[in-house]
């Protein structure tokens, strides 16, 4: 179906919460990838389906371990564990030592990523500055999604990280202050200027964040993160035709 990366350029502007919450509203099937070098907590942050935790050391860990012999797209739900709620993910290192063998991974990854049947790949990539061998993995993507704070620093430097992508359809997104949301959304969008395909918002939500940590009642479908995360999800559903 289709792969979709979502990442950072700068700081910690919260992809993780991001992409756990798009993923939780995505309008078809959808699979949850960690796939930050530098290691990932989704296993310590998400609760497992039956209210367990999840397995650290199932993911991309082991994976990697048997994908040298070639890797195809049913070997990918293999890997997989499902949070409450049912979503599917694919749990990422634990810690960025664990990547140092694993450089050749992300273009077979992505390239499987890109051609699952069955579902759409929400990958969470962390910070693109620090991790140049991402590259391949983004190469195959349908979309490149950055996420940014408001703030000038953090677009100045992403408008910079723009020009260096080679995705096929670079859109952003702002983590806006809910009291100034489409302002911060549109002052973004003028400074970015004509070099990106799309600006969208999602909501600066810390309540709705925590509930998405193991609350998956009324109380979060009636989050700002939710409410704005499932709009944000129509419209790049939407771009990706």
């Amino acid at each position: 179906m289709a792969l979709i990366v979502l990442a950072a350029d700068k700081g910690a502007p919260g992809v993780t919460t991001a992409a756990t919450a798009l993923a939780a509203v995505w309008p078809r099937p959808v699979l949850l990838a960690e796939c930050d070098p530098a290691g990932g907590d989704l296993a310590y942050r998400l609760p497992a389906l039956d209210g367990g935790v999840l397995n650290p050391g199932k993911g991309l860990l082991t994976l990697g371990a048997v994908a040298r012999r070639g890797l195809r797209p049913v070997q990918i739900h293999e890997h997989t564990q499902k949070i409450v709620g049912g979503l599917d993910v694919l749990v990422g290192l634990t810690h960025g030592e664990q990547a140092t063998g694993l450089g050749w991974l992300w273009g077979p990854l992505g390239k499987t990523f890109a051609t699952m049947p069955d579902a759409d790949v929400l990958a969470d990539c962390g910070r693109l500055g620090a991790h140049p061998q991402l590259a391949d993995l983004i190469a195959e993507a349908g979309m490149l999604v950055l996420f940014t704070r408001a703030s000038l620093d953090h677009v100045a430097h992403l408008r910079e990280r723009i020009t260096l992508t080679k995705a096929e359809t670079t859109g952003v997104v702002v983590i806006a202050d809910p009291r100034q949301y489409r302002a911060s959304i549109d002052e973004v969008r003028r400074i970015l200027g004509p070099g990106v395909d799309f600006v969208h918002g999602l909501a600066y939500d810390p309540k709705g964040a925590e509930l998405l940590r193991g609350q998956w009642g009324g109380r979060l479908d009636r989050s700002l993160l939710i409410r704005t995360a499932r709009e944000l999800a129509g419209r790049l559903h939407g771009r990706l035709g």
